[in-house]
């Protein structure tokens, strides 16, 4: 069955509102707002005035998880100081919710690479989730959209590691590559299954590089903006950012492109179909 994405080419703080309520529904009860803080020196993070007017509607909290690696956001202490230098919390209430352990377990038993996924705790003070992904490239995965959020994102400092070494965080960011793609499908549908899919998803297509927010030292954007994707279907709305990077004519595309797939990064979109977590047809409905 195809899920439904709607796609603008208009990029504005008011669009995605707009965008947002074209999907029809509320999120109930006590709303985390999952996006990226962006790391200390990476210069093509969304920033939290292009979020504001979404997340003012919806009055959730800003979430995030500290880091598995060296910077500005591997310990609450620092990760909440960055938070307040990127503009977070002077606009929105913020949570980290690894910020104290212990780790919050999922069970993960449809997994071949990963069993529990070990999330932060204050998970539990939530009741539904709004995820705002940046879709850009990325260092290991190839590329960064709502699966990833929902997994690396979820996923406390510890769980961080599990996921990359692929069951084992001793490896850590030395694991399996294929398998930690496997790992991040895998913890994302742990997440959905704890929300019971009351989950809603925007990617935005702006300043895409091949790096990472998480990258302090980023490449600038290789390719122009595209537009900003909403959807109930974390699968569908992935695979349809990784089309349209595909559909585009512009030069830049090719040098995301060879990010994307010399990492395997479809491998991810792959195994998060083949166990559920949403579909890889859609259909694309464009707004002007």
């Amino acid at each position: 069955m195809k899920s439904t994405v709607y796609f603008s080419k208009k990029i504005t703080p008011e669009k995605v509102l707009e965008m947002y309520k074209s999907l029809g529904k509320e999120l109930s009860g006590r709303v985390a707002i999952k996006l990226h803080s962006g790391e200390k020196g990476n210069q093509n993070f969304i920033k939290p005035e292009f979020w504001r007017p979404v997340i003012d509607y919806v009055g959730g909290t800003v979430v995030e998880c500290n880091t598995a690696y060296d910077g500005a956001r591997n310990t609450t202490e620092r990760h909440r100081r960055l938070l307040a230098d990127h503009g977070w919390s002077k606009y929105f209430p913020v949570d980290l919710l690894d910020a104290e352990g212990p780790d919050k377990i999922l069970p993960v038993p449809y997994g071949k690479v990963i069993d529990k996924n070990y999330v932060g705790k204050d998970i539990e003070n939530y009741d539904s989730m709004l995820v705002l992904s940046h879709f850009k490239g990325h260092p290991m995965g190839g590329y960064g959209g709502a699966i990833k959020q929902l997994s690396i994102g979820i996923a406390s400092s510890y769980g961080k590691k599990h996921i990359h070494g692929a069951g084992d965080a001793e490896k850590s960011f030395d694991g399996d590559h294929d398998g930690f793609l496997e790992a991040m499908a895998e913890a994302a549908k742990s997440v959905t299954d704890y929300f019971s899919g009351n989950i809603l998803y925007v990617n935005v297509m702006k300043n895409m590089s091949v790096d990472c927010d998480c990258c302090a030292v980023a490449e600038d954007p290789c390719i122009k903006d595209i537009g900003i994707l909403v959807s109930s279907d974390p699968v569908a709305i992935d695979q349809a950012c990784l089309d349209l990077v595909y559909a585009s004519k512009d030069p830049g595309r090719d040098h995301l492109i060879e990010r994307i797939e010399s990492r395997n990064g479809i491998h991810t979109v792959e195994r998060a179909a083949e166990i559920g977590l949403g579909s890889r047809e859609y259909t694309l409905i464009e707004i002007d």
